[in-house]
Parts: C-alpha cells; sequence; structure tokens
C-alpha cells in the first residue's frame, strides 16, 4: 500500500495516453481513458465526418447535437449498447463500487476510439457544469483518481482479473475488493474481481435523445453516478449523483496537487465550523453512518422524519453557507440547471435542516454531515481506505425528494 498522500498520477495497464481532436484541441477526458481493445482492434466502420458538436446550439438543444454526434461514431452494435429503454429498472441500476459493467448499463469507455472517446467527451462537456473543480471538471479528476487506485492496487486490468488486494470491508463502508485468486463475487454487482480506472467508466442514454421527447443521460462508473433527465428541452432532474474519491489528493503530471472534491470537502467544513456550541448541539444525530443513508437501490428511502438543526435559525451568513454546500453539488449540471435547481433549492432554506455526526473535521472515520430539505437532499461522510488504508476517503450523494430521474418513477 502507498503511505504518501500525494504523487505523480502514472498510467495504469489499461490507460489511454490521452488524444485530441485538431479543431478544439480537447484531450480526451482530460486524465486519460483506457482504450486497450480499441488500439487492437480494427475498426472497418465508415468514419464520421470531423465536426465539433459543441459549437453551434447550446443548451439541451447543443447536448442533443453532441449526442447525435457520438452515436453517428459507433457501430450498430455498439449503439444498442448506448442506447436503451427510459425505464425504472436501467435508470435505478447504478453503484458506487469498482463493479465495472456488471452493476451499470452503458458503453465501456475503455472498448471506445479515440475518436468515438473524443466525441463522448463532447458529450459530458455539454451536459456538465463548467465551473473548476466541479462538473465537467470534476469528472476527469475523479476519473483520474482511479487510474491511481489501478495502478496502486496491483493494476486492476479487466474485469475477472482478480489482481485487487484485499481490505477489511469493517473499515469502510465500501465492500473490499476481492483478492487475488478468489474468484468471488464483489457485493453489488456481478461475477469477477473489482476493476479500477478509467476504462471502466459507461455511458447511456436512456431513451433518445431529444429537445422535445423525455431521455436521461447516465454516466459513471467507481465513486461516480450522474443521472441528468430531459423533457421537453429542460433539465427535469440532476440526481441521483454519487460522488465520492479516493484518494483524496494526488499529483498530476504537471507536478500539481489535486483534490478531486475539494469544492464539496470545504464547503461542508466551513458549513460546520460556523456552527455555534447550541446549533451544534441541535444539529448532532443520535446515529452514526459510516456511508451515505440514501446511496445506490436505496432510491426513495429517506427517513420519515427529518433530523438537525433548523436552517430558519441561522444568521444570513450561515444560509450563505448552506447555500455554498448546495451548490457544490448542483453544479454537476450544466449551469443554467444548476442556477434553477439551486433558486428552488434557496426558497426553501427555511424548511432545511443541517445534521451532523462524528466529528467535523472531515478527516476521520464516520464525519458525516447531512442536509435535507423539502427538495434537496446531500451526504457527505468520511470513510476509511480501502486501498490507501493509512487515509481516509469521501462518499456522498445528491439527491430530490421529488425530482430523482426527473420524477419520472414513484418510489
Amino acid at each position: 500500500m502507498k503511505d504518501e498522500t500525494a504523487r505523480h498520477a502514472q498510467p495504469g495497464p489499461r490507460r489511454w495516453r490521452g488524444v485530441a481532436l485538431a479543431a478544439t484541441a480537447l484531450a480526451v477526458l482530460g486524465a486519460g481513458i483506457a482504450t486497450a481493445n480499441a488500439a487492437t482492434t480494427p475498426d472497418r466502420r465508415p468514419k464520421a465526418a470531423p465536426q465539433d458538436p459543441t459549437r453551434g446550439a447550446k443548451g439541451v438543444a447543443g447536448l442533443v447535437n453532441a449526442a447525435d454526434a457520438f452515436l453517428g461514431t459507433l457501430s450498430d452494435g455498439q449503439k444498442s449498447e448506448v442506447l436503451l429503454d427510459l425505464t425504472e429498472e436501467n435508470a435505478t441500476a447504478w453503484s458506487n463500487l469498482p463493479c465495472a459493467g456488471t452493476c451499470r448499463p452503458g458503453i465501456e469507455l475503455g472498448t471506445l476510439t479515440a475518436e468515438q472517446l473524443t466525441a463522448a467527451e463532447a458529450v459530458l462537456r455539454v451536459a456538465a457544469g463548467t465551473g473548476q473543480g466541479t462538473g465537467f471538471d470534476q469528472i476527469r479528476k475523479i476519473m483520474a483518481a482511479d487510474d491511481l487506485l489501478a495502478a496502486d492496487s496491483g493494476g486492476s486490468a479487466g474485469p475477472g482479473d482478480g489482481s485487487a488486494p484485499s481490505a477489511d470491508p469493517s473499515a469502510s463502508g465500501e465492500p473490499a475488493p476481492a483478492p487475488s485468486g478468489s474468484g468471488g463475487p464483489p457485493a453489488g454487482g456481478g461475477g469477477g474481481a473489482f476493476s479500477y480506472g478509467s476504462g471502466f467508466y459507461y455511458l447511456a442514454f436512456l431513451g433518445t435523445p431529444s429537445a422535445t421527447g423525455t431521455w436521461q443521460l447516465n454516466f459513471g462508473g467507481h465513486h461516480l453516478a450522474v443521472h441528468l433527465t430531459y423533457e421537453k428541452g429542460r433539465v427535469t432532474g440532476a440526481s441521483p449523483f454519487f460522488l465520492g474519491v479516493e484518494p483524496i489528493s494526488y499529483t498530476d503530471s504537471s507536478g500539481a496537487t489535486v483534490e478531486a472534491m475539494a469544492a464539496q470537502k470545504n464547503s461542508v467544513a466551513a458549513l460546520a465550523a460556523s456552527l455555534t456550541t447550541e446549533q451544534k448541539t441541535a444539529a448532532t444525530m443520535a446515529e452514526s453512518f459510516g456511508d451515505v443513508l440514501v446511496g445506490p437501490q436505496k432510491d426513495g428511502q429517506f427517513p420519515a422524519t427529518k433530523e438537525g438543526v433548523p436552517v430558519k435559525t441561522f444568521s444570513p451568513g450561515q444560509k450563505r453557507l448552506v447555500r455554498d454546500v448546495i451548490k457544490a453539488w448542483v453544479s454537476n449540471s450544466d449551469d443554467a440547471s444548476a442556477r434553477q435547481l439551486l433558486k428552488i433549492y434557496e426558497s426553501e432554506l427555511d424548511r432545511t435542516v443541517v445534521g451532523i455526526s462524528g466529528g467535523t473535521g472531515y478527516d476521520t472515520q464516520g464525519d458525516y454531515l447531512r442536509i435535507d430539505g423539502p427538495s434537496v437532499w446531500i451526504e457527505f461522510v468520511c470513510q476509511n481506505g480501502v486501498v490507501y488504508r493509512d487515509q481516509i476517503h469521501y462518499h456522498t450523494v445528491y439527491r430530490d425528494h421529488t425530482r430523482d430521474y426527473g420524477g419520472e418513477f414513484a418510489f
């Protein structure tokens, strides 16, 4: 195990070295994507004409253009992996675990060519927020952290290779990877070992991308689950959004220190630090938490009673800190949609509560903060490391009591 808190990112066994689209000079997902399969498989399909789908139309119309351009690079077989029905079964089939495609829908990025990856990147760039440390920028940093896990866990090069090390599942809310040669199925997924790395992320469209119909962009992998739902040309839901990271800090190839979830951790810590002694007592919950409460396969399972200190008792400055926490998560969606969601949540602040458990340093197993409003639900929890076992890592989730999956399903 590595005992340093930051280190240079190194190519893992299936890590893509990065390419750029000449017309836009965009690096493929910045951090690099594994394309070992694509590099050795001849591509006999007709090549799509070079284009920049991020130009021209903006918003959902621009996203549909980018989605169509991406689909235009795929074979019929690949399209069948990407284009799926918008059903509850497909939408809720997600996980925070490194269980590759056994627990989530879509096409594996590690199977795509450089051209296809560039087109997939364009989709994510248009769909996600543009802020530094949030949105698309955060997506690529989370994936880069997963490449480090692939390298430092012995190189989890592919589904079922059994190379990930064993860890004590009682030390973390995340189930341990299977030890080499165990052959046992991972909890919450299918058979085979856990698989780390940016190649094991999956993109799917549930329903046909359209500026008039209803559909969902589904993207995720280990420590990431993005669900953006669209109806008649607008975002109707940007949740569930699971976000986690291990390691929490690393050094990239330029020598810069990267903290992929600094926006979330810092906003949570600032809010907790602002609480008076009386507020902290009122906010402290009796329970302790080893993981998020309403995570994968927990759709609609919100507690019947809100626990914590009412935000209506906060000072104006403290209310701004609550807003800052919420903004850090809703900024996973495009900027305009994030502003609309944030406006809704701000209007409900006086009916929102903040709960805490454990410490407020957010550097120890069990340090936990929750925001629970009429609509918004956010959890942030610290866990002991799984690969870097002398460190903590973060698990978080953003949900909406009524807008998860765009409100398309009843739970």
